[in-house]
């Protein structure tokens, strides 16, 4: 079965004199490749699920692209994907993308729209990541 895999590793860091706490996810994505279905003839189970690859992937370009143009509004539930990829693709993440293609000629035209795909990700600016911190010593005043 071809789909998309994602692995999420969540880290929590206590600091114990002063109780604050930060907070880090790791995002590992493996994306399934976009189905050419006339070139694959497609058919049946295995159609549908080519369907749902290719609309989840436009859908990831289309949060790309609103990202790049600086829109207010990211579509990010336009998909289960962008919809769990949000933390990782928001204003206060750091991203990378590595594209595998293949060399052979026959696989050109999707090699080609796959590093097209990354090229518009790369014009994307998140800006600095932001460090996550909760809790922390109480400030005098409050204290008794």
């Amino acid at each position: 079965s071809r789909s998309h895999s994602i692995f999420i590793i969540t880290l929590e860091q206590t600091n114990t004199s002063d109780g604050s706490r930060k907070r880090s996810k790791l995002f590992m994505v493996d994306l399934a490749g976009s189905e050419m279905v006339r070139k694959t003839g497609a058919e049946g189970a295995t159609l549908k699920e080519a369907q749902h690859i290719n609309k989840s992937l436009s859908a990831l370009g289309d949060v790309i692209a609103a990202a790049a143009a600086k829109q207010g509004h990211i579509p990010y539930r336009n998909s289960k994907l962008t919809h769990v990829l949000q933390d990782s693709l928001g204003q206060d993440s750091k991203t990378l993308m590595i594209v595998q293609t293949s060399p052979l000629t026959k696989d050109a035209s999707e090699s080609l729209c796959s590093l097209n795909f990354a090229s518009r990700a790369r014009q994307v600016e998140l800006g600095q990541a932001k460090k996550h911190t909760t809790g922390g010593p109480r400030p005098a005043s409050a204290k008794r």
